[in-house]
């Protein structure tokens, strides 16, 4: 599995999520980090959004990006490490 976080330079939310999910060692996941000030579709998209979940369904080249890729819910800035794995638990 793999999840995507949409991020930007500079973002707390961001990086306090990411640190988050770095910590979490009951799933197993890769972890993609998406800047997306790289990328100008990305920006337009994301820009007021960030950070934004996706986890990564298939890699599979029929497949679309709304069916390669999952929106997760938003998790709080509050949440904790454990909170957060458990919300993962769900869409893995």
């Amino acid at each position: 599995m793999r999840i995507i976080l949409y991020s930007k330079p500079g973002c707390h939310l961001c990086e306090g999520l990411q640190q988050k999910l770095e910590q979490i060692q009951n799933l197993k996941f890769e972890l993609e980090i998406r800047d997306i000030t790289t990328r100008e579709d990305w920006f337009q998209v994301y820009q007021y959004e960030v950070p934004v979940l996706y986890l990564a369904k298939s890699r599979g080249t029929q497949a679309t990006e709304e069916e390669k890729e999952l929106l997760l819910p938003r998790p709080s800035p509050r949440a904790t490490v454990q909170q957060l794995e458990r919300m993962l638990e769900k869409y893995f």
